[in-house]
């Protein structure tokens, strides 16, 4: 791709983060005109407009461009790490493990510090699982590490159901928006903003490695990169990446998966393009989402879970239908 093509791309993903930010502070139950809101980030705006800006939107609005971005960047991380341009994040059951631990401490009653506790620990928990058992007495394969994780998040599906089934009556909707991805308490953005910050960072500066090994291990030797442990820092980072997200918002699928492979089909393999792309597309998409999710039928909220779905799947499936034509003209 080349320089200008790439700011074009960066130019376009910046203004539609940006409309998605001023969508998520002008939109909602209570609608804003875009000078309110400016009024209200300026500190001038009264009172009751501030607090809902500053104190509300604005918070929930950075935690989901941060956790939409984490998702994408482990996408991205995860295709190199399985050399198979349809993995995403999940796909080695970390959400599986992070929703039934969270899950058993819902169940129970316990308050949310422990919730998120419960989430970040049997998503890391599940990931190491996976990697151990894959491991075996040798050296894990992308083939082999797959397999793993699709049988363990089989297995922490059919965990979650049992769970669900004898959970008292009036637990059962918040687990289950929980399970579908809910953004109503996220009011921290620091955790994952940061998080996301340094991936990115250290992503791009790595961006040649990465190029080297999603061409394949052998090259990646021959040209004296570390496989093992190169591969170690990126299944731990794409890991923790996860287990923040989950911890931050509940499971939310999908944009791992689709938004590294809609920004290769239209940037290319570079991952000096790949990763920050998809942090911005990841991070836009969710905030769109989150604020379609408690706008349409406000002020009833709907799960952001199925919303990054309904948006995503009509906006792949369009992509991929363009090139594939362009390609056969």
């Amino acid at each position: 791709m080349t320089a200008g093509r790439t700011g074009i791309l960066f130019v376009v993903l910046l203004f539609v983060t940006l409309g998605a930010f001023v969508m998520a502070l002008a939109l909602g139950s209570a609608d804003l005109a875009f000078g309110d809101v400016l009024r209200a980030i300026r500190g001038s705006a009264p009172e009751q407009v501030q607090s809902l800006v500053n104190g509300l939107r604005l918070p929930r609005a950075l935690t989901a461009f941060a956790v939409g971005g984490l998702l994408a960047v482990a996408g991205v991380l995860m295709q190199v790490l399985l050399r198979n341009p349809l993995a995403e994040p999940y796909i080695l059951g970390s959400s599986g493990g992070a929703a039934v631990a969270a899950l058993i401490v819902m169940s129970i009653g316990a308050g949310s510090i422990l919730v998120d506790a419960a989430a970040f620990g049997g998503a890391m928990a599940a990931t190491l699982l996976v990697f151990a058992i894959a491991q075996g007495t040798g050296s894990w394969t992308p083939t082999r590490l797959l397999l793993t994780g699709v049988v363990l998040a089989a297995g922490f599906s059919a965990a979650t159901t049992l769970i669900l089934a004898l959970s008292p009556d009036q637990n059962l909707r918040g687990m289950l928006f929980w399970l579908m991805g809910d953004l109503s308490f996220a009011f921290d953005p620091a955790r994952p903003l940061v998080l996301l910050g340094l991936l990115v960072i250290a992503g791009t500066l790595s961006a040649r490695h990465l190029n080297v090994l999603a061409r394949g291990e052998l090259q990646a030797a021959i040209v004296g990169l570390p496989v093992r442990s190169f591969r170690h820092m990126i299944f731990a980072a794409a890991s923790l990446a996860t287990a923040l997200a989950v911890t931050s918002v509940g499971v939310i699928g999908f944009i791992g998966l689709v938004v590294p492979h809609l920004v290769r089909l239209v940037a290319g393999s570079d991952h000096r393009v790949v990763l920050p792309a998809s942090a911005l597309a990841g991070g836009a998409l969710l905030v769109i989402a989150d604020t379609l999710a408690r706008t349409i039928m406000a002020p009833r909220q709907l799960p952001v879970g199925a919303l990054t779905a309904a948006i995503g799947v009509p906006l792949f499936l369009v992509l991929m239908s363009r090139l594939r034509a362009e390609r056969y003209r």
